[in-house]
């Protein structure tokens, strides 16, 4: 599939480099969502610990902006990501927490146009061919896949593959221990985000070592 370079805009491709380089440090990514803010950095602490240095906090949760700048303090060397991002003002305040990477689970098109222009680089959520093909036109070509259980999972990403093979791809939704594998055998995908990693139970317990039990389980068993 081609597209016409008039329409196309160009993300710098330092932008594609950028979430390679994120992505590239960890198979797994645990997506977090932060019920105390007194959780943030034990709990993140456990995950780099046990081998995962790259974390997703979403905005589901009152705290999570605060958790994300308690957690840049106390983890400089992790990678940190500000997720379910609806709004530009919402990736500015992502930005102003000292996020490293912005994560959508859906992309508008404000969304898309901020994103070129932003410091910190975003990962758009996308479910089916057309909007990957939308975020194509604005020069994107690393995407997350979200639902991807619900949206098809491994057979939808080998699909995905034929019409535009250069997409790359961290599929989120229903990923767990059993299927993560299936999911990384793919040549498209960089990475898989997943809320395993973190059960209530453990975070609610204040179980850091189970957490980081489960960290360094899933950095084994999925390192390159």
């Amino acid at each position: 599939m081609t597209f016409d370079k008039s329409i196309e805009k160009q993300l710098p491709s330092t932008r594609t480099t950028e979430l390679d380089s994120i992505c590239l440090k960890a198979e797994v990514i645990p997506v977090l969502a932060i019920q105390r803010v007194e959780d943030a950095v034990p709990l993140a602490a456990a995950l780099v610990e046990g081998g995962l240095g790259v974390l997703e906090v979403t905005l589901r949760t009152d705290c999570a902006l605060e958790a994300v700048r308690r957690i840049k303090a106390a983890l400089p060397q992790a990678s940190i990501g500000v997720g379910t991002v609806l709004t530009p003002a919402q990736y500015r305040q992502a930005e102003q927490a000292g996020a490293d990477f912005v994560v959508t689970p859906g992309t508008t098109e404000a969304l898309y146009l901020y994103g070129v222009t932003s410091p910190v680089p975003m990962l758009p959520g996308m479910a089916t061919v057309s909007e990957l093909m939308a975020g194509w036109q604005y020069g994107y070509r690393r995407f997350k896949f979200f639902p991807a259980e619900a949206s098809g999972g491994v057979k939808a990403l080998k699909a995905f593959a034929g019409p535009i093979a250069e997409a790359r791809f961290c599929p989120t939704g229903g990923i767990n221990l059993d299927n993560a594998e299936d999911y990384l055998a793919l040549k498209n995908v960089m990475c898989v985000g997943g809320s395993w990693l973190t059960p209530n139970s453990l975070v609610e317990a204040e179980d850091w070592d189970g957490i980081r039990h489960l960290a360094r389980e899933a950095a084994q068993r999925f390192h390159h």
